[in-house]
């Protein structure tokens, strides 16, 4: 398997394969520059449609769609032949809800939310790109992004925490 990040992708493959669709997070991971800042973007909605979920329900969504994540974002990889594609934005989706999940209401804490997690997913601290440097397929797309996720949530808690 190809391991550019960088491979052009046709718009025509993602937007006609349901696949490349959602991994592409509906077409955001073909913006010609940070497909992944972009694919964040698209979790903003998503997030806004779950907030009033109580937290069991909203934790169950999060772990349906990583794990739908896993499937989606393995095939479209192999499809691809490019571990990883920088297209591949499902990731970047279900991290940032990690982020967000339990935060009080105001754009405040979604944007902080958001610059946190693109910090962590960017910056891959240990052990996030431990992980995505040795954990393959599908998995190993999703779990740098949840890690990611998870250290955006405690950062972010802990912001809330010291500040309401």
């Amino acid at each position: 398997m190809n391991n550019s990040k960088n491979t052009v992708v046709k718009a025509s493959t993602v937007l006609t394969d349901p696949v490349h669709f959602l991994a592409f997070g509906f077409g955001s991971g073909l913006a010609p520059f940070a497909p992944g800042t972009f694919g964040t973007l698209v979790a903003i909605p998503l997030f806004l449609l779950m907030w009033q979920l109580s937290a069991g329900w909203y934790l169950i969504v999060t772990l349906g769609l990583f794990l739908s994540g896993i499937w989606i974002c393995g095939r479209s990889a192999e499809k691809l032949g490019v571990h990883d594609h920088g297209g591949i934005v499902w990731d970047e989706i279900v991290g940032l809800l990690i982020t967000l999940f339990m935060i009080p209401a105001g754009w405040i804490w979604v944007v902080l939310g958001f610059v946190l997690f693109r910090f962590f997913d960017i910056l891959k601290p240990w052990p996030i790109r431990w992980l995505d440097k040795h954990v393959a397929g599908g998995l190993g797309i999703m779990l740098d992004d949840v890690l990611a996720g998870i250290f955006g949530w405690i950062i972010l808690q802990v912001i809330i925490f010291y500040t309401q």
